[in-house]
C-alpha cells in the first residue's frame, strides 16, 4: 500500500490517465514530434505526479486496443491503492462479450468500465454497428462504464448511440476533442448541448492541451470551450481527468490541473470538489 504526503487534497481524483511500457511498434501513434513520451510510464511515476499536485488517486484508461493491456493495467491497479479504478478494453463486438465481461466482473473490483478508440475508425457511424451495440447492451446488467472517445465529426452518430442506451452510464473524454486549435466552437458546442440533454451522459475536462496549440497554449484558449461544458452538463456531470503522460506534448501535470482549478475556483465549494473528484468517485462507484 502507498502512502501519501501532506499535500493530498482529499477526494481528489484524477479521472483519466494511462500507464504503459512502451513499444514503438504497438504505439505507433506515439508519433517523432511526442517524443517527450517516447517511454515508459508506470506506476511510480505517476505517484509522484499525483502527489505533487496534491491529487489522492487516479482512474487508468486504456490506450491500446488489446486486452493484454487491460490485464496490464489491472495488475498494476491492484498492487498499487493510489490507482482507484481501470477502463478497459474488450472487443464489444465479439459475439462472446457476455463471457468476457464476467469474467472480468468476477476477477477484479478495480476494473470499472470499458473504452474503444472509435476516433481511430473510419466509419464515423462506428458507435451505431448492431455488433458494437449489442456489445454496449451487455455492460450495463454487469454495472460498467463506457467511455466515449470520439472526434466532434462523430458527435451526431454518438448523440444517436447515447438515445440508445438510456440506463447506461457513459462519459465523453476530452470533451470530444473540440477544434481547439482552430479556434472553432461551433458546431460542437451546439451538439454537446444535444448530447448533455441525456442524464445518464457525464464529460470528462481532459485532453485540452493537446487539442491545442502545444506551444503556444494559454487558459484563455481553453476557457471557451470549458465554458460551454459548464454550462451544458453542469458541475454535476463533470469530472477532471489529466490525460497525463500523453499532456506532456503540452503542458506539466501542475500546468494542467491549475488550468481546471482556477476555472473551478469560481464555483461554489461543494461543485467545485464534485468535478475534482467526487463526480469520478460516484461514475467509477469507487470504493471510499
Amino acid at each position: 500500500m502507498n502512502s501519501f504526503d501532506e499535500k493530498i487534497i482529499p477526494g481528489t481524483i484524477d479521472a483519466h490517465q494511462h500507464l504503459w511500457q512502451f513499444d514503438p511498434v504497438r504505439d505507433a501513434w506515439i508519433t517523432e514530434d511526442m517524443k517527450a513520451i517516447q517511454r515508459d510510464f508506470l506506476a511510480n511515476d505517476l505517484l509522484e505526479v499525483l502527489t505533487e499536485s496534491g491529487v489522492e488517486g487516479s482512474i487508468a484508461v486504456q490506450a491500446d486496443t488489446s486486452e493484454n493491456e487491460t490485464a496490464f493495467l489491472v495488475e498494476q491497479a491492484e498492487r498499487n491503492d493510489f490507482i482507484k479504478g481501470v477502463v478497459g478494453w474488450v472487443d464489444l463486438c465479439s459475439p462472446a462479450v457476455a463471457d468476457r465481461l464476467a469474467f472480468y466482473r468476477e476477477g477484479s473490483r478495480k476494473i470499472k468500465g470499458f473504452r474503444h478508440i472509435v476516433q481511430a475508425e473510419p466509419d464515423d457511424n462506428y458507435l451505431l454497428r448492431e455488433d458494437f451495440c449489442r456489445g454496449i447492451a451487455a455492460l450495463g446488467s454487469l454495472g460498467f462504464t463506457y467511455d466515449i472517445l470520439i472526434y466532434p465529426k462523430q458527435l451526431p452518430a454518438a448523440i444517436r448511440f447515447v438515445e440508445k442506451f438510456p440506463d447506461q452510464r457513459f462519459v465523453v473524454d476530452h470533451l470530444a476533442k473540440p477544434l481547439i486549435r482552430e479556434k472553432r466552437i461551433s458546431p460542437w458546442a451546439e451538439q454537446m448541448n444535444i448530447l448533455s440533454g441525456h442524464p445518464n451522459v457525464f464529460c470528462k475536462v481532459s485532453g485540452m492541451v493537446t487539442e491545442a496549440d502545444w506551444q503556444r497554449w494559454n487558459a484563455d484558449a481553453l476557457r471557451p470551450y470549458l465554458d460551454v461544458v459548464f454550462e451544458t452538463f453542469g458541475p454535476e456531470r463533470l469530472m477532471f481527468g489529466s490525460d497525463w503522460p500523453v499532456c506532456l506534448v503540452a503542458a506539466s501535470y501542475r500546468e494542467v490541473i491549475k488550468v481546471v482549478r482556477d476555472y473551478t475556483g469560481q464555483l461554489d465549494p461543494a461543485a467545485s470538489a464534485a468535478v475534482m473528484g467526487g463526480n469520478a468517485r460516484h461514475f467509477y462507484q469507487l470504493e471510499a
